[in-house]
């Protein structure tokens, strides 16, 4: 970063607020500002919110106090300071090299680390039949969305095993940490049935790079599946349904946005999971 005046007002505040330096590019995105800095010489990576809702992802993520996610250096409402992830190991690189089991099965253990009981209070997340809402708003606009929302409605009146959820849990939003080993960051922060934060596997690494593809290819949520069921103990018909409803509001993300390719990743990994479950 050769000087702050390319930076936010708000990324700014944060910098003098904690004292830090400016270590790389800033990267912007719809919801936050991410920037690695350093604090007292040692590397560590700034986000700072641009929309509302990334409040209750920073208060999960202080929750969490270093579990199974990042450690957490600083916090404010608006801004976190992280631990930054030096390791080489990538999950995107391992599902796309031959290695995908492994890659979920890694997935999956961050979640159970998350996904532990904790003494302290749990912060204000927001519900997932909140979240599904999308879904709901366009389903009648759209067949391929019908049977998701049906499902969705049905899953979010009955939940099992309630707890603090990731929300997105996928091969980019867990990292290598070294010797602290797999972290999770970016949590949205939501609260429902712990077999949703698994569906999110389902869907990557397609999502981030299509030309790519892992989770399309035939066999291999059937091969995911085995592996999530096994790992993270979960029904293998519940999972089938909660990916049936995840790849619905997903898909309804991606139309709303017109991005009908990615809408289209979802919608066959939707059609794969109905099949399967005979719908």
């Amino acid at each position: 970063m050769s000087s702050q005046d390319v930076l936010a007002s708000e990324v700014l505040e944060f910098i003098e607020t904690w004292g830090l330096k400016p270590d790389g590019a800033l990267t912007t995105t719809h919801s936050s500002w991410v920037l690695p800095v350093r604090r007292n010489g040692a590397p560590a990576v700034l986000k700072v919110a641009r929309i509302p809702d990334e409040r209750r992802g920073y208060e999960l993520m202080r929750w969490w106090n270093g579990d199974g996610a990042a450690k957490v250096l600083a916090f404010d409402d608006k801004a976190l300071l992280l631990e930054r992830a030096f390791g080489v190991r990538d999950l995107a690189d391992m599902a796309r090299s031959g290695h995908d089991g492994e890659a979920c099965r890694i997935l999956c253990q961050t979640a159970a680390r998350l996904h532990t009981a904790r003494r302290e209070p749990t912060p204000d997340l927001n519900p997932l039949d909140v979240w599904f809402q999308p879904l709901f708003d366009i389903a009648g606009q759209h067949a391929d969305l019908a049977k998701a929302a049906v499902t969705a409605r049905r899953l979010l009146s009955e939940p099992r095993c309630v707890t603090a959820l990731h929300g997105d849990l996928h091969h980019e939003n867990v990292l290598d940490f070294g010797e602290r080993g797999w972290l999770a960051i970016d949590p949205h922060g939501l609260l429902g049935e712990r077999a949703f934060d698994f569906a999110n596997i389902f869907t990557n690494p397609d999502l981030s790079d299509p030309s790519r593809p892992v989770g399309v290819l035939p066999g291999r949520l059937q091969s995911r599946l085995e592996i999530v069921a096994e790992t993270a103990q979960v029904e293998p018909v519940r999972m089938l349904e909660w990916i049936v409803a995840w790849t619905g509001l997903s898909a309804a993300w991606f139309i709303g946005d017109g991005d009908d390719k990615s809408a289209e990743i979802d919608l066959a990994i939707n059609g794969i999971a109905s099949a399967l479950l005979g719908l």
